[in-house]
């Protein structure tokens, strides 16, 4: 017994030829472009015992007859008992041109060879596609009733299954997976379709929120899903009945599930925060208006969804089948594999497997260099403040990485001593002296960098200053206010001004500015400090939303404590908990590599959040801090610093990175 097998390369037909070399004895005639043969040298191995009965015929799917030379039909020789007709296009982004290419005229012409070569049996795979958005249940013996076949992967399917149905030379049997996913029992998968095209937004919403958050989703339509192992086993065992020509089979989940409740089982499986309350998109038909006409409209909210969508790399039609309507009725196929050794396996007992298997090897972070190296070699990066503290552990970590250091700040002797350091750990560095509060200074600075290097690829406002003291204790002292923001604030926002034309003239760059935890805290004993960071946070995310088309990116850091002579007035801060300069740097490192618009810790978003939503119990946590933490002696007038208590020291760790 013979079978030709089209689309064997695809996912779904290369575990179709494995499961026939399993149960059939004779020869297994795969149809192969030129430029594919290879390629089936290299699946012999995946497909092991047997492959060698796998033989390769030219030709191909958009020729008629499939293009397969008189010499190619004479290797074929005696009758064809089973055509397997698997090749089609199953891109949902692919244009309708393309999908009809492919998918009806390459079933018009295998249905042609199939004829000539006298085929005994058409299997052609199609898919719940072909249904189109029926709303309600649709069985194995409905065809004509399917409606909404807008899309053209619908219609496409819909009209492929037509011509298989409409003639009448050679006895067929039609088969209607399911959403194809990865292999129940490995999670092997080629490519990226179907609920995997959601597998980003979920591992984006593990990274920037905790696991026990229970959030907001939806709960969509109707999800049928089915592992390629199963497809291709029930598509073998049900060839091989007899009596079932001119039927079509349901490969499907008799089990309904809802998208929310995939995604969540898949967000349970990934380690990320589950959707406690799904909102059922049917509410929205209730309202006066259609909601989705006007939204879409509405040429703001559409860039908003476009960016998102981008963000996520979800491409848009994706959000036609989470929509779906339609359950898939299997009763004829589940009878007839009863018994056998071909049973549907639980998405819940195997879908860790393919969250894994998609994570080890398709996410597509995986194919960027995410390593600072990657991201920063050979680039000018201009370190403010770069010659101690953060800054300084920043500029060594980014000429060890292959950057182009430049490094500005007011002592001469430190900024010596780390170019000093640079050098002689092989790096690149330029170093410049200047107090970058001085307007006129700070504008002979920037004339003179543009001159030198044309420019600056990444800018890092690092330079700062802090001052710890109470409001009541500043009556008199205006100028503390007024010297945080020519530092923190203005001198940045000079810089900023200056280097941004560069940046967008070239369509790329990236400003990192270095705020505080307090920030998102309101820490007091910082109103001057805060208030400053606060003034250059704002700055950059207005900017972001104004450069982002220009493809310049701004990264806000809201630093934690950190242990640098910035802090060291405040002795009390000896015995708390506070990050080393160089553990710092790694945030202003990660903030490069991945371009984050934001980086706080997982405590400092909490404050936000106590902030936005409960005030009364941020203010009560604060002024608890502010009764418990005095003002230090310089800030006081005192000579001598009470050291803090107990009490504060244990609740400083439990509040671990926070100002107080």
């Amino acid at each position: 017994m013979s079978c030709f097998v089209t689309g064997a390369t695809g996912f779904i037909g290369r575990y179709l030829v494995r499961e026939l070399l399993s149960h059939v004895t004779g020869p297994v005639y795969v149809l192969a472009r030129k430029s594919a043969v290879p390629k089936l040298d290299d699946l012999r191995q995946w497909w092991g015992a047997g492959a060698e009965r796998v033989i390769a015929i030219e030709g191909d799917l958009r020729e008629p007859e499939l293009g397969i030379a008189p010499a190619e039909r004479a290797r074929i020789g005696q009758p064809i008992e089973h055509f397997f007709h698997l090749g089609a296009l199953y891109d949902i982004e692919a244009s309708s041109e393309e999908l009809a290419q492919a998918n009806v005229e390459g079933t018009r012409h295998a249905l042609e060879f199939a004829r000539a070569m006298g085929a005994r049996h058409f299997h052609h795979v199609s898919s719940i596609a072909s249904a189109g958005l029926y709303d309600g249940v649709f069985t194995e013996d409905m065809f004509e009733e399917a409606c909404h076949l807008e899309h053209p992967y619908f219609r496409t399917k819909h009209e492929s299954e037509a011509l298989v149905r409409r003639q009448t030379h050679v006895p067929w049997r039609i088969y209607r997976p399911g959403m194809v996913i990865g292999d129940s029992r490995t999670g092997h998968i080629t490519k990226v379709d179907g609920p995997y095209y959601f597998f980003k937004a979920l591992q984006i919403m593990r990274r920037h929120v905790p696991s026990w958050l229970p959030t907001i989703g939806f709960e969509g339509g109707y999800v049928n899903l089915v592992p390629v192992d199963y497809v291709a086993a029930a598509m073998v065992r049900l060839s091989q009945l007899p009596d079932q020509a001119f039927r079509c089979f349901h490969l499907t989940d008799p089990q309904p599930r809802h998208a929310g409740e995939v995604l969540n089982l898949f967000a349970r499986a990934g380690h990320a925060p589950m959707m406690g309350l799904r909102v059922d998109t049917e509410l929205l038909r209730s309202l006066p208006i259609d909601l989705s006409v006007a939204l879409s409209a509405f040429e703001p909210l559409r860039t908003i969804l476009d960016e998102l969508l981008d963000d996520l790399h979800l491409p848009r039609s994706v959000l036609t089948f989470v929509n779906m309507p339609t359950l898939f009725d299997n009763r004829r196929t589940r009878s007839l594999l009863e018994g056998t050794d071909v049973t549907l396996p639980r998405l819940e007992e195997y879908g860790w497997r393919i969250w894994d298997y998609w994570e080890r090897h398709l996410d597509p972070d995986l194919r960027h260099d995410r390593s600072l190296a990657g991201r920063v070699a050979n680039k000018r990066v201009l370190i403010t403040g770069g010659s101690s503290g953060i800054g300084r552990a920043t500029a060594l970590r980014l000429a060890d990485a292959g950057a182009i250091a430049i490094i500005v700040a007011r002592d001469p002797q430190r900024v010596a001593e780390t170019k000093a350091e640079i050098q002689g750990r092989g790096g690149t560095v330029h170093t410049y002296v200047c107090d970058i509060t001085d307007a006129a200074a700070c504008d002979a600075f920037v004339q003179r960098l543009l001159a030198e290097h044309g420019g600056v690829d990444i800018l890092i406002n690092n330079a700062g200053h802090s001052i710890r003291r109470s409001i009541a204790a500043s009556y008199q002292r205006l100028h503390d206010f007024e010297r945080l923001m020519k530092l923190n604030y203005l001198a940045a926002v000079r810089l900023t001004l200056a280097l941004l034309p560069g940046m967008a003239a070239k369509g790329s760059g990236q400003v990192v500015v270095i705020s505080s935890i307090g920030v998102l805290s309101n820490a007091p004993r910082f109103s001057a400090y805060a208030a400053s960071k606060a003034a250059i946070e704002t700055f950059a995310r207005c900017a972001a939303s104004e450069y982002r088309d220009c493809g310049v990116r701004f990264s806000v850091i809201n630093m934690p404590l950190v242990r640098t002579r910035m802090i060291a007035p405040t002795t009390a801060y000896t015995k708390l908990p506070a990050l080393t300069p160089e553990q710092a740097a790694e945030l202003v490192l990660d903030a490069i590599v991945h371009q984050s618009p934001r980086i706080a810790t997982r405590l400092g978003m909490f404050a936000r959040l106590l902030e936005l939503f409960a005030p009364r119990i941020a203010d009560s946590v604060n002024s608890a801090a502010f009764r418990m933490f005095p003002d230090s002696a310089a800030a006081s007038g005192a000579t001598q610093e009470a050291p803090p208590t107990d009490a504060a020291i244990t609740f400083a760790k439990v509040m671990h990175g926070l100002h107080w």
